[in-house]
């Protein structure tokens, strides 16, 4: 008898046990996939490398991508090296720089002797990509800086980082510094928002597909108002609007999500909560018209 129910508990024990491991495994996925892309994301393009004495580095970090105005905001600050600096490793600049960055405006700015360049604010245009594309959308981005003491250029050199956390902003092999210092990046969705906007378009279909099965069923027994099951399919007809507008990145409507998943389970949903309900309506009338038609006992 021992070893029998020695066996039985074990079996009880080896779904428990199964289920931990899967959710252990899963969790150490997610670990793993979050850390890969927190590495590549933190690492630090340096683009150019000046070998004369006196030079200037920027350091360009990406501030944020705004897809309905199709801009790309970057921070810049000027550090200078050589005889440009107050003294090594220092951020205060001995000379007047006169530093010009060409992007979709062309802006201005001047460094005073004995203090640090102010940070500057840079909009960069997003060329090559459409919005509605999401999550799946690209865009080219393009800026350029010229630095110059006295009329004479400056060689620049360039430190780009991405902060942006719906956007991965990786400069391309066209960058370029020395004389001219030339940001050449390609824009693209996280991988976040990337698989976050394929789970929504996967519950979108798994929710209206529920929701169709089971008015089939409803119409199949013909019960009638079944009031639980239409408050259900009419909540998750609303559910739906709400996590299409949570989607990350604020996608326009009539994006590629719509088209592929939201408006489709929206039309299964609303279409199956008529239907369910004409059909009970129908039922019901049938039921009164028999009770009206049987005697009383």
């Amino acid at each position: 008898m021992a070893g029998p129910r020695r066996r039985a508990g074990l079996r009880r024990l080896r779904h428990p046990i199964v289920l931990a491991l899967l959710v252990a495994l899963l969790c150490g996925a997610g670990v793993g996939l979050y850390l890969n892309e927190r590495n590549s994301r933190q690492q630090v393009a340096v683009i150019g490398n000046p070998t004369a004495n006196d030079w200037i580095e920027l350091d360009v970090t990406s501030q944020g991508v705004d897809t309905s105005a199709l801009e790309l905001s970057l921070s810049v600050f000027a550090i200078p090296h050589g005889s440009l600096a107050e003294e090594p490793d220092s951020i205060v600049f001995t000379k007047d720089v006169e530093i010009t960055t060409v992007s979709l405006t062309t802006t201005t700015f001047h460094t005073t002797p004995g203090e640090p360049a102010p940070l500057q604010v840079v909009t960069a245009g997003l060329n090559n990509g459409t919005p509605t594309d999401y999550p799946f959308d690209r865009y080219d981005v393009s800026a350029g800086w010229i630095a110059t003491v006295n009329g004479h250029p400056v060689p620049l050199s360039l430190t780009f980082s991405d902060s942006d956390s719906f956007f991965v902003v990786k400069p391309t092999r066209s960058a370029t510094a020395g004389q001219a210092a030339r940001l050449d990046a390609r824009a693209s969705r996280s991988r976040g928002t990337f698989i976050l906007a394929w789970f929504m378009m996967i519950a979108m279909w798994a929710l209206a597909l529920a929701v169709l099965a089971g008015a089939e069923v409803l119409a199949r027994r013909r019960q009638g108002m079944v009031w639980p099951a239409l408050g259900w399919m009419a909540a998750t007809l609303f559910a739906l609007v709400g996590l299409r507008n949570a989607a990350p990145g604020s996608p326009p409507i009539g994006s590629l999500i719509d088209y592929v998943a939201f408006f489709w389970a929206e039309g299964l949903i609303a279409a199956s909560l008529a239907l369910t309900a004409a059909l009970g309506v129908r039922q019901e009338r049938r039921s009164l018209a028999v009770d009206r038609a049987t005697p009383p006992a």
